[in-house]
């Protein structure tokens, strides 16, 4: 995240954020500076102009416009959109819808926010000829799994557009099959004491449903790649 962003990814990515408010407050104060006609080449801080503009968004809009990198790829595109911030803003807290439009193709398709997700989620994350392609790479490709998640969370905290199925999968995937399990911690056990966390940190902060079960084993296995880091 550089200093041109609202530092949200960057919040997210390293876990320390407090709520969804910390995020939002994040972005307003980031983003709300405009230029002034009177100070040409200047810009200074509006973030109440800002808001009331939120505040009446219908819709909001982003654009895909590379097919190498995918709204999981990197946190840029979290990063800036604002469905919270908006829903927030608005006088009857309703949140607007939100669109992605993918110009990769000649093709080019305007789809929901959450469809965009569902489709990046079984291209990527969840698709076998991706998480086993970054497996065959070793040590990086395990942490380019990790990053996948944990931007897939992302979306949960700044839009709410992320199906409970993605994580409950993905789970299923990684840390419910005993040979994957072993094939991530022994490539990289810091990417996968990092996997374990994103997934409890997700149920945490409410963004996946899961059994008792499903979070009784992700501590545990947290405690025991933790002893494996720290040899013990």
């Amino acid at each position: 995240a550089g200093s041109y962003s609202a530092n949200v990814g960057l919040a997210i990515e390293n876990g320390g954020w407090e709520d969804e408010g910390q995020l939002q407050d994040q972005f307003l104060t980031r983003k709300g500076f405009a230029f002034n006609a009177d100070k040409p080449g200047m810009m200074e801080q509006q973030a109440d102009l800002f808001k009331s503009a939120l505040k009446t968004v219908d819709v909001t809009f982003q654009n895909l416009d590379s097919s190498e990198i995918s709204i999981t790829d990197v946190s840029h595109y979290y990063d800036s959109d604002p469905t919270k911030v908006v829903e927030g803003l608005r006088d009857d807290k309703k949140k607007p819808m939100s669109l992605m439009a993918d110009t990769t193709t000649a093709n080019a398709q305007v789809r929901t926010l959450s469809e965009t997700v569902r489709l990046d989620a079984r291209t990527k994350l969840l698709n076998p000829k991706f998480y086993e392609g970054m497996l065959s790479t070793g040590y990086e490709g395990v942490r380019e799994i990790q990053k996948r998640l944990r931007n897939t969370m992302g979306w949960s905290a700044t839009a709410g557009e992320v199906d409970n199925f993605v994580f409950e999968d993905a789970n299923d995937t990684f840390i419910n099959d005993p040979e994957m399990q072993q094939r991530l911690l022994d490539q990289n056990p810091n990417a996968f004491r990092d996997m374990v966390t994103t997934f409890l940190e997700a149920n945490g902060r409410g963004y996946w449903d899961t059994s008792d079960e499903n979070i009784e084993r992700l501590q545990e296995l947290y405690a025991e790649v933790e002893d494996r880091i720290e040899g013990i």
